[in-house]
């Protein structure tokens, strides 16, 4: 596995850009230069992430998103399964 998280990411099932081996490493973002936590989907590359809009459900039960624009960061919280043993085996 890369360090490198994807272009684009989503924490709902139904995306096709949906990895639930990349989620479970958690992924942090930075937008506009501050850390957030309620991210439901992001795009590096076009520069937007998707956040829910409080507390409101379509009605399939789906939280209701906004899409927001400006500078996207993201990372990976741990490292890869393979990487963390290869580290260990280093030191």
């Amino acid at each position: 596995m890369s360090d490198t998280p994807p272009d684009r990411l989503s924490v709902n099932p139904n995306s096709p850009h949906f990895q639930r081996e990349l989620l479970e490493r958690g992924i942090g973002i930075r937008f506009k230069g501050a850390e957030r936590n309620d991210v439901e989907e992001y795009s590096i590359s076009e520069g937007w992430i998707r956040v829910a809009l409080g507390k409101k459900v379509d009605r399939k039960g789906n939280p209701l998103t906004i899409k927001l624009n400006g500078p996207v960061e993201a990372w990976f919280e741990r490292p890869a399964e393979g990487e963390a043993a290869a580290d260990d085996a280093e030191g």
